[in-house]
């Protein structure tokens, strides 16, 4: 079977669930107990799923996580669907554990996944609104009839552009880049954001650096307990009326506040805890302050935050003026055949569980009501 651009469809499958994380598995999981089976390409009947994961191994983006992240200070892993989290001691590093509970859930589950593959582009087969989808990918191209999008954000971090950051002589690097403390000690770092990851690294660096921290608005710590039920639900129902209306996102922080965790307490009480307004320009040697004095710095890190990991489905065109994408549910509007999850109200742990379950009832549903495939994909 040939596409209106003359290419070859090589595999087909009728879900692909792009991403392997924790929103990726949630949905192979529920697919699996909808009934749908694994494939691993063409000439397969009709009641078939896919997992590509552009990761080279289990465990989504916590692999890549700093070292010094422990389980005791992560926020809370949720349990995969019908499957216990083991005993995991507090001190172990949250780029192994989690990895490891992911790679035994993978075993148990028997998941269809396939990796390294990385999804370059969805595009539709043809103008029929019911058609199927074109998923192309570093092994060749898919065909489908739905997919379910779980590629989180990790892959694409916030890197804002600052007068004379060309110039800079010193290293820049995002907290997604971070690795050990120890790399930067005796050196002057910059922490640049107001959010979790930033107030966690400045606490771990200043043990062994000068830090010096930055944000363009004045932190606002949250007093009390952070309630999940109360206030918790609070910001997902925000984040959710926000892509309900096709609002691009912004950061947790920006919905939830800032909370006195044990990092942010202990740099308070070590006295780092002191917030700069944001500077003015980046020079070859630090930063000019927005008082117009300069600052010395050699080491400029950018905890800026993440967005959203989806340029792939670009050709889609499911992007509004706004830069947003409008949702309803885990379903892009006016679009059934593609879903989100571990998108908006989903990025928690609990949320993408919930959101891959969502999806895949969503889409048996829509593959039900579809009908038979219309033909046979291509073999070879």
């Amino acid at each position: 079977m040939e596409d209106e651009t003359g290419h070859r469809d090589r595999r087909a499958a009728d879900v692909v669930v792009i991403g392997g994380g924790q929103a990726g598995l949630s949905a192979g999981h529920h697919l699996k107990r909808r009934g749908l089976a694994g494939t691993a390409g063409a000439g397969l009947p009709d009641g078939t799923f896919v997992v590509l994961d552009a990761e080279e191994r289990p465990g989504g983006a916590w692999q890549h996580r700093w070292s010094s992240l422990r389980m005791s200070t992560v926020n809370g892993i949720f349990d995969l669907p019908r499957f216990p989290k083991p005993p995991i001691d507090p001190d172990a590093a949250s780029n192994v554990a989690v990895p490891a509970y992911f790679a035994a859930f993978e075993r148990a589950e028997g998941l269809p996944i396939r990796r390294p593959v990385t999804v370059t582009a969805v595009r539709r087969a043809d103008a029929n609104p019911a058609g199927d989808l074109l998923v192309d990918t570093t092994e060749g191209r898919w065909r489908t009839r739905a997919i379910i999008n779980a590629t989180g954000t990790w892959n694409t971090p916030v890197l804002p552009v600052y007068p004379g950051q060309d110039a800079f002589r010193g290293r820049q690097l995002h907290s997604r880049d971070y690795g050990r403390a120890e790399d930067f000690a005796g050196q002057r770092v910059a922490v640049i954001g107001g959010g979790i990851s930033a107030i966690q690294l400045l606490e771990e660096l200043s043990r062994t650096t000068t830090v010096l921290w930055y944000t363009r608005r004045e932190p606002l710590f949250r007093e009390g307990e952070f309630r999940p039920e109360v206030e918790g639900r609070m910001a997902v129902a925000r984040v959710a009326a926000d892509v309900e209306a096709g609002n691009a996102t912004g950061s947790v922080v920006s919905y939830t506040g800032l909370a006195w965790t044990p990092y942010a307490v202990a740099a308070r009480e070590r006295g780092v805890l002191q917030r700069r307004p944001m500077f003015a320009a980046i020079e070859p040697g630090g930063v000019r302050e927005a008082d117009g004095s300069f600052t010395p710095v050699d080491v400029l890190l950018w905890a800026t935050g993440f967005k959203p990991h989806v340029a792939h489905l670009d050709p889609l065109g499911l992007r509004n003026d706004r830069g947003g994408i409008a949702m309803r549910g885990t379903q892009v509007a006016g679009e059934p055949r593609v879903h989100l999850i571990g998108f908006g109200p989903s990025q928690s742990t609990v949320g993408a569980n919930r959101a891959g379950r969502d999806a895949a009832r969503a889409v048996s549903v829509y593959l039900g009501a579809r009908g038979p495939t219309a033909g046979p994909p291509a073999s070879g």
